[in-house]
């Protein structure tokens, strides 16, 4: 991943697409989460980022007095979405994208918590369109990461904004109670079946330039995962925490709640599939 992208500067990555760094860069978000800009005459904001005075005056400046037609939002994690009235305000521009969450989850985590002020003036149901002048954009819905993920296809030149879906520098965090791993992977086939998808714009990270490979190999990762579970289980090592500390070997104590969540997203879908059931805080596999 690039270390040295430049935060609040407007990039031109193709025809009709800007790209604009927030400067929030953390442990969970990379260098910091990428707004876009989408079309030339008139513009879509794509995630809109965290309420920061310099990054809303940065969008401002690439706006460039431009119509702006829409704020999308993937979700509704507090490093997407805060910024959306003080763009509307600014613009006049409707808020539109994802379903309202204000999910109050205290547990730990290794992304942002949700924004529970997030009040679209428009839901996009999966395949709903929104067009501007020489632009067209289409809602993918990408369920997994969180319950109301969205994806936007940008019709005309084959990018699809994956948000928090498919990042370009790390997994993908699925943390339950929302975050479901089941629709996490139903949702990756799903990107494998879109054929027209030429490249990812994530909100965090470099953009994917060989998609479908990109795809297979994240959902080959989560097999891998929930292989070495199943082993563990199969050697009596059934509580979570154990799980952890065999599986995560050398990683930071401080991410080990969130690696945890990660484990139980895993192991609740095993559950859902009958491979596994729990006993109080311990799980075991399934006798057939």
């Amino acid at each position: 991943m690039t270390d040295d992208a430049p935060t609040g500067l407007a990039i031109a990555l193709e025809p009709l697409v800007m790209r604009v760094l927030a400067g929030n860069p953390s442990p969970y978000t990379a260098t910091g989460t990428q707004t876009y800009l989408v079309g030339t005459e008139d513009v879509a904001v794509i995630d809109p980022g965290p309420d920061e005075p310099a990054h809303l005056a940065a969008l401002l400046a690439a706006i460039g007095g431009r119509p702006v037609r829409a704020i999308l939002c993937t979700h509704t994690h507090r490093d997407h979405s805060p910024a959306a009235p003080a763009l509307k305000r600014a613009t006049g521009a409707p808020v539109i994208g994802c379903a309202p969450l204000a999910l109050d989850d205290s547990g730990p985590r290794a992304d942002a918590a949700f924004d529970m002020a997030y009040a679209p003036d428009h839901v996009l149901a999966d395949g709903e369109q929104l067009a501007g002048q020489g632009w067209t954009l289409t809602a993918v819905a990408t369920p997994g990461h969180t319950s109301n993920h969205l994806c936007f296809a940008l019709e005309e030149s084959g990018a699809l904004f994956t948000g928090d879906h498919v990042m370009g520098w790390s997994t993908t965090v699925v943390a339950p109670p929302d975050g479901n791993m089941a629709d996490y992977m139903a949702s990756l086939d799903k990107l494998m079946g879109r054929v027209q998808d030429r490249i990812y714009y994530p909100a965090h990270g470099d953009p994917v330039e060989n998609p479908h490979r990109f795809v297979r190999g994240l959902a080959g990762h989560r097999k891998q995962r929930e292989g070495q579970i199943l082993r563990l289980l199969g050697e009596r090592i059934g509580t979570v925490p154990a799980m952890v500390e065999r599986m995560y070997v050398g990683l930071d104590p401080r991410l080990h709640g969130a690696a945890a969540r990660s484990v139980l997203a895993h192991l609740l879908d095993l559950e859902t599939r009958g491979r596994v059931v729990p006993s109080g805080d311990v799980w075991a596999l399934r006798q057939q």
